[in-house]
């Protein structure tokens, strides 16, 4: 279904809802910006969106619908997963049948109506409308998914049994069992389960507080509030959670780690069980870590083009060590992925030491470590080094020991992909170090250095501005200016003539079904190569800043520089970025 855009020019025109004027304008600054006319001649306000939608609709010969005001069945709208609905902008709101109705804002996007109909096994029957609509349809997931628990809550909370007092019970496991099948705490779990996939969570906290358990969901790398529970449900909410981690009931005063699975229509999700004693109870911190997950790219990581250029020139060598540093959480073991994802081929034997194995890769080796029976990182290395790979991953250098072993094996004709605390690419080198490994073995094996952090992404509706003198020099304290402008000049951001005054930023704005103006995230990266004059600096013993000067000198883009670059292309905000470095 292609809008034929001549047509709707003249529609445009006969109808007399905008004149040839703006018209030409809006084609030349179509030509310009490289947008289509349509949402140029909508952003400038020339025309409304829903009496465009509609001539679009008609010259397509397919009906426009306004959901604004739509309350759509749970079981139809879910039918599309949320992360594909917001994506591309489609909801489902209407079945009958074996024909299922779908709103859309692309008439063009047959991609993904073709992954409905093999997802539905239903026929699709398309329907145009306007964004307003889909955002509205958008936000009634959340709300269905909370007027779910919240039903759940109301309807169960009251009949949620009570074990006796700690004194009496402390041992007790049978009590504790019997209340963690009790039904009502189980639906609350499974939905609670439910809820943090859906909402692309990475972690979920159940805080036992004095009158309440508060729930909270990490999204983007942010905690949020998302319930409060009754006090009563705590002992069998953790319960039910020991049950599904495999953990002993009754044992109530020491931390204990388990593992869990689950599946969804859509995918597998393994739960990471941290439990932990506190004041008024136990806390459960539960990470979720999507197993099979693919479609990963150094391109959709955020890495720049010279960064994977970079990138690709490293992982080409069959010796040495890529290392990724950040701290926890910043996305290192995803890019270790990428890494291993290309370089999975039917030529080379890949193994891996992991604590945990967060995705599981066909025809890749991946071993669990297990320290509670002394199987380490560096015991698993030992190991992994008889079985013959090509390329070896240690999920982290922690010790002395497991640095030397991972210096010998790149050393002796591996590829090792590993990773590092710390806050920079040039600060590996001295942590190294501090590990007792010699300078000029470090100058032999390492090829390359990512450090990274994750920034949360903009949503659509953003507000653009500009920055003012004070802004200006503020960014100055943080970053070299004059440097910057010129690689925001070399990604043709702007003309070779601007100024810091016409580089174009972006703020967010709150929306209903964007509440805080962010979504998703994107890494922000500076990668180190070692090239000679590097290689000199390591041996020479010297220091992190001089290593990242001299890399600078040879291009490499700081962390804060590629967060800022980012932020002018509207990926993400100021604020964010400096945010996310300073903390």
């Amino acid at each position: 279904m292609r809008v034929d855009q001549e047509k709707i020019k003249i529609l445009l025109l006969e109808s007399g809802l905008i004149n040839s004027a703006d018209i030409k304008a809006a084609e030349a600054k179509a030509k310009k910006t490289g947008d289509s006319l349509e949402n140029i001649l909508v952003s400038d306000g020339k025309i409304p969106e829903d009496d465009l939608r509609r001539l679009q609709a008609y010259t397509l010969g397919i009906p426009f619908v306004n959901l604004e005001k739509e309350k759509i069945d749970f079981d139809v709208l879910s039918l599309i997963p949320e992360p594909i609905a917001r994506n591309h902008n489609i909801v489902a709101y209407k079945k009958k049948d074996d024909a299922l109705e779908v709103a859309m804002v692309d008439p063009q996007d047959i991609e993904t109506m073709d992954f409905i109909r093999k997802k539905s096994n239903l026929r699709i029957l398309p329907r145009l409308t306007n964004r307003v609509s889909i955002k509205k349809a958008l936000a009634q997931y959340r709300e269905s998914l909370e007027a779910e628990f919240g039903d759940i809550v109301r309807k169960e909370a009251g009949s949620i049994k009570t074990i006796k007092d700690k004194d009496e019970n402390e041992n007790d496991e049978n009590a504790l069992k019997k209340m963690a099948e009790d039904l009502p705490i189980i639906r609350i779990v499974d939905t609670l389960l439910k809820h943090a996939i859906l909402q692309r969570a990475s972690d979920i906290h159940i805080e036992p507080m004095e009158d309440k358990v508060l729930v909270r969901y990490r999204i983007d790398g942010v905690l949020h509030d998302a319930m409060s529970l009754p006090q009563k449900a705590a002992p069998g909410i953790i319960a039910r959670v020991k049950i599904l981690s495999n953990l002993k009931i009754d044992e109530k005063r020491l931390p204990q780690d388990g593992r869990f699975k689950t599946e969804t229509q859509d995918e597998k999700v393994s739960f990471r069980v941290s439990i932990l004693p506190v004041y008024n109870g136990e806390k459960v911190v539960m990470r979720l870590l999507r197993e099979n997950v693919k479609g990963f790219s150094f391109e959709t990581l955020g890495f720049e083009e010279k960064q994977i250029d970079d990138l690709h020139l490293a992982i080409k060598r069959t010796t040495g060590m890529i290392l990724v540093t950040g701290p926890t959480g910043s996305g290192k073991t995803t890019t270790l992925y990428t890494v291993l994802d290309v370089l999975n081929t039917p030529e080379v034997n890949i193994s891996t030491i992991e604590d945990p194995i967060e995705y599981r890769m066909p025809r890749i080796n991946q071993t669990q470590v297990k320290p509670d029976i002394g199987f380490t990182f560096a015991n698993g290395l030992r190991a992994l080094v008889r079985q013959d790979p090509d390329i070896i991953m240690v999920g982290e250098i922690r010790d002395n020991e497991t640095a030397s072993l991972a210096i010998n094996a790149a050393l002796t004709g591996h590829l090792v992909l590993s990773t590092l605390h710390t806050n920079s690419a040039a600060g590996a080198v001295p942590r190294m170090i501090d590990m007792k490994t010699e300078p000029f073995l470090l100058a032999s094996t390492i090829n390359i250095v990512i450090a990274q952090r994750l920034v949360r992404k903009l949503c659509s509706g953003k507000e653009k501005y500009f920055l003012k003198k004070d802004e200006i020099e503020r960014l100055s304290e943080v970053v070299d200016a004059d440097r910057l402008l010129k690689i925001i000049k070399k990604e043709k951001i702007i003309e070779e003539k601007d100024g810091w005054e016409n580089v174009p930023f972006f703020r967010p704005k709150e929306s209903r079904d964007c509440p805080d103006g962010y979504s998703e995230r994107v890494g922000i990266h500076e990668v180190l190569k070692v090239t000679e004059s590097i290689k000199n600096l390591i041996v020479a013993n010297a220091t992190s800043d001089d290593i990242e000067n001299q890399a600078k000198k040879e291009g490499m883009l700081t962390m804060v520089e590629d967060g800022i670059l980012k932020a002018a292309k509207g990926l993400t905000s100021i604020e964010e970025v400096l945010r996310v470095i300073n903390d």
